[in-house]
């Protein structure tokens, strides 16, 4: 039966699925995280007096990590709560669980410091790689009861409408975000210089504080681009695929394909990343020397 232009395709996500069982994970995690918020817990401090966790992340970690291993107990994961802070950690971290067939990476709040100070820009972001490639990607703000999830080949969806990327075509009509990740030695210094590098060029400069987020909202239209240096696969892998999914591009900062150890990400609606990636390079802002 042909569809008019009224009609929509249903989502549809079989209860069994991978998928399923991230948007089950992140939901349930989301409501906990947002049952917390505004209440009394403990803090503490990890890589630097930026890096915040709270027993909320350790919580809602435990909750996925159970969900997840409830229906497929022989996969992996690896989860910002289980690895030690820092890039060399993180990066020890991943190659350890390179050789697993499934691979499950999980932020279980992704803008911890938003969360503990009110900010209400936060989420839950569980992806799911197959020998290193995301095939699974499911990012939820519980705040905003909004569900972004893509699965390989098959498109990108938000409230179960299809996401498309942005339609903007240079930089100086676009909207992006940056990022200033825990880090004062290093990645403060390069996203100043990613931010001073972009201001002048751009229609305006956003740093909500949640790298999923951000990837989220560049699939859904509503940046053009986003781009940090200093990140981890649990900020980046879910969101990742649903920029590809749902027509952008995402790269490392010089322009490189995406992978899972990729640090230093630039994300856009695809029309704008040649121009992007050709300024950072110019301005010595992809953060690599």
């Amino acid at each position: 039966m042909a569809l008019n232009d009224n009609q929509k395709i249903p989502y549809v996500v079989t209860s069994k699925s991978y998928t399923a069982v991230a948007i089950n994970a992140a939901a349930k995690a989301g409501e906990w995280i947002k049952s917390r918020a505004g209440s009394t817990f403990k803090m503490a401090t990890k890589y630097s007096a930026q890096d915040l966790v709270t027993e909320v992340d350790k919580g809602a970690e435990q909750m996925i990590r159970r969900l997840i291993l409830t229906h497929f107990p022989d996969h992996a994961i690896l989860g910002e709560e289980g690895v030690e802070p820092g890039a060399e950690a993180s990066a020890k971290a991943l190659e350890a669980a390179r050789e697993e067939e499934f691979l499950w990476i999980v932020d279980p709040v992704d803008g911890t410091t938003n969360f503990v100070h009110g900010f209400p820009f936060f989420s839950v972001s569980i992806a799911l790689a197959h020998r290193g490639e995301v095939i699974v990607g499911v990012i939820y703000d519980p705040i905003r009861d909004e569900l972004f999830v893509a699965e390989k080949g098959k498109g990108a969806y938000v409230h179960g409408d299809r996401m498309k990327v942005s339609s903007e075509a240079s930089l100086s009509d676009s909207l992006v975000a940056i990022g200033f990740p825990p880090d004062p030695e290093f990645a403060l210094p390069a996203n100043m210089s990613v931010a001073k590098t972009l201001a002048p060029k751009v229609r305006n400069l956003r740093a909500g504080g949640s790298a999923a987020l951000h990837l989220a909202y560049v699939a859904a239209g509503r940046l053009s681009a986003y781009t940090e240096i200093g990140l981890n696969p649990w900020d980046i892998a879910a969101g990742a695929l649903l920029v590809q999914e749902s027509g952008g591009i995402v790269t490392d900062t010089q322009g490189n394909p995406y992978h899972l150890a990729v640090r230093y990400v630039a994300a856009s609606n695809g029309r704008i990343h040649e121009e992007l990636i050709r300024t950072l390079t110019e301005e010595n802002a992809t953060g690599v020397n």
